[in-house]
């Protein structure tokens, strides 16, 4: 089996669009997407941000 790990930039307020339009883009089979999250402090306490996505994809069963 032949796969590709894709790496997709993100911010909370373009996260859920540049997912689809990339994974619609894809040839072959998506097996996981595997998120880079990074804790972050605020003044109400902490929380974690998510910086960028991997991707991973099957090309074996790609249409051609």
């Amino acid at each position: 089996m032949n796969y590709k790990v894709h790496r997709l930039e993100v911010d909370k307020s373009n996260l859920q669009e540049k997912l689809e339009k990339f994974l619609n883009s894809l040839h072959g089979e998506v097996i996981s997407v595997f998120p880079h999250i990074r804790p972050s402090f605020q003044f109400m306490g902490a929380t974690a941000k998510i910086d960028y996505l991997l991707i991973i994809e099957n090309l074996d069963t790609q249409l051609h």
